[in-house]
């Protein structure tokens, strides 16, 4: 794993466990350290039984697990599952959090979602890259930067296109197959096999790399481009 300091940032929390959390685990097992920072809760998947205040308290809690068993920090912002607000100070609150915890790669949604929170976060989240990486803007701390990708994600399916694939141990597959369970839609929920498809899909993209395991991600169309000599 060439990254040792990684920051994911989701529109709810578990959007970037499952998405990109085996990179998470491997770098974790690695030695590296990893950060989650969700912009909602994402407690409005309210199981039965649960007010949607309950719910918010234990999607903050799973949250806290997963990056604990992964020796890592986890962020939740206070915004509403459903009404992420697309402005000036999310942005900055994402631009912040860069700035503490200085990841040499930061991890996002696709731009393109069937869920506008998710579609939201993205073009957030690139502002916040840009707005951290600016001396000229001045917050608490320093500026810095990092590569920004974007992870695959089944709600994110449009145009995406695996692009650059990275490469999960195997150590960290099972720590993230041990970590992803603390949450509880991950295995409960009956609406989807999360679990099972993402587990599945890490296999899928390893065996492509010719690898246990991968993950496969997308960079800005700027970047995308090959470059040789005659």
């Amino acid at each position: 794993m060439k990254y040792h300091r990684i920051l994911a940032v989701g529109a709810h929390v578990g959007d970037m466990e499952l998405t990109c959390g085996g990179i998470l685990a491997t770098c974790a097992a690695g030695g590296g350290h990893i950060a989650t920072l969700a912009l909602t809760a994402g407690e409005k998947g309210v199981p039965a039984g649960q007010t949607v205040a309950q719910y918010r308290m234990q999607k903050v809690a799973e949250a806290g697990a997963f990056a604990g068993q992964l020796g890592g920090a986890s962020y939740v912002l206070d915004y509403p599952d459903g009404f992420l607000p697309d402005d000036e100070e999310a942005r900055f609150a994402v631009c912040d959090v860069i700035r503490r915890e200085k990841p040499d790669l930061i991890v996002t949604h696709h731009e393109k979602s069937m869920h506008k929170d998710h579609a939201a976060c993205h073009r957030i989240v690139k502002d916040a890259w840009f707005y951290a990486a600016l001396p000229a803007i001045e917050r608490e701390l320093p500026c810095h930067f990092a590569p920004l990708r974007f992870a695959e994600n089944w709600e994110d399916a449009a145009d995406y296109r695996p692009f650059e694939y990275l490469e999960v141990s195997e150590e960290g597959f099972a720590l993230w197959q041990k970590a992803v369970q603390t949450h509880w839609f991950v295995t409960g929920s009956a609406s989807f096999p999360y679990f099972e498809y993402y587990s599945h899909l890490k296999r899928l993209r390893g065996i492509e790399a010719r690898r246990p395991y991968a993950e496969t991600f997308m960079r800005l169309p700027e970047e995308v481009r090959l470059i040789g000599g005659l």
